[in-house]
């Protein structure tokens, strides 16, 4: 036979074990250049600029172009 726990596991301990698994929120910058959210060390997805040089050019406005 399998081993199984002797006693019930209380709340508190349940969830002090569980305190760890709680989803963080990620921390965003406002792009200095097109003043929309990106992640930090990041390329801005909607302007496509990483530390002031453009480093792609995004699709949304390549479609605008054709």
């Amino acid at each position: 036979m399998p081993p199984v726990p002797k006693r019930k596991t209380s709340k508190g301990r349940r969830d002090r074990r569980r305190s760890h698994l709680a989803l963080t929120l990620p921390s965003l910058l406002i792009c200095p250049k097109c003043k929309e959210p990106m992640l930090p060390y990041h390329a801005c997805p909607s302007c496509g600029t990483y530390r002031g040089r453009q480093v792609f050019t995004p699709k949304e406005k390549e479609k605008k172009k054709k």
